[in-house]
């Protein structure tokens, strides 16, 4: 059995406090390790549960941080509880404050190029000391752009890839071996937080693990999307029946 790890649907999830999380991260930084993050939510999983190949590339990151309360909840049911959630917009902006006073650099893909921009910009602005080397809107041919080039050539510790799921972890799993260093990780709308386009929803939702809640009734499009919740708890009290 892995240490420090919670499988729930085949994936595998890191079982550590955030800011053990965030330590973990900064190390391998720091050793100039290279490092595919996925951070799961109950959507993700069950597009994985749902698609081998997607499945296999979440499956071959280096950690997958349980990001949305369904996943805690879904590990307090097969009795195998994760200390807590770690969630992704959290790490991203924990990692631009660590960043920031090591100087590290970054690079900054996907979303709209306005958003993008408007990203950059408020980054730069709170976190001075951060070396943004390069940045690119997400709307790219991936086999024709010199995005991949760009990135190789800035030689960035961390990269954050905005391409909402799936599509930004499965950039990061067919571009990887290109690289021999630096985070890469999927932060889906996180940059549409970043850019003041989209507010994250208030402390006191949060905290009563409503998050989700309040996305879908800032952003009722998302409806769809959050279908998967209730197919995912079903599957979840099928596994624990049948354990």
């Amino acid at each position: 059995m892995k240490t420090n790890v919670v499988t729930v649907l085949d994936i595998d999830f890191v079982n550590k406090h955030f800011d053990h999380v965030i330590d973990d991260l900064l190390e391998r930084i720091s050793n100039q390790q290279k490092s595919f993050i996925v951070t799961a939510n109950p959507e993700i999983v069950m597009y994985a549960h749902e698609n081998q190949d997607y499945k296999k590339i979440i499956q071959s990151a280096d950690m997958v941080v349980p990001d949305g309360y369904g996943i805690i909840l879904a590990s307090k049911i097969l009795s195998t509880p994760i200390l807590e959630r770690v969630a992704g917009y959290d790490v991203m902006v924990r990692l631009l404050e660590r960043g920031n006073e090591k100087q590290l650099k970054i690079y900054l893909l996907g979303g709209r190029e306005e958003t993008n921009q408007k990203a950059v910009a408020n980054i730069r602005r709170n976190y001075p000391h951060l070396q943004i080397v390069g940045s690119h809107h997400g709307f790219f041919d991936w086999e024709k752009s010199t995005v991949t080039a760009d990135i190789k050539a800035s030689c960035p510790d961390m990269v954050f890839v905005a391409l909402g799921f799936p599509k930004q972890e499965q950039w990061i799993a067919q571009q990887y071996d290109e690289f021999s260093k630096g985070l890469f990780m999927g932060v889906g709308g996180s940059i549409d937080v970043l850019a003041g386009e989209v507010q994250r929803a208030p402390q006191i939702w949060q905290k009563m693990n409503l998050e989700w809640f309040y996305r879908l009734i800032s952003q009722p499009t998302r409806w769809r999307r959050m279908l998967a919740i209730p197919r995912f708890l079903i599957e979840i009290f099928q596994l624990k029946l049948h354990k």
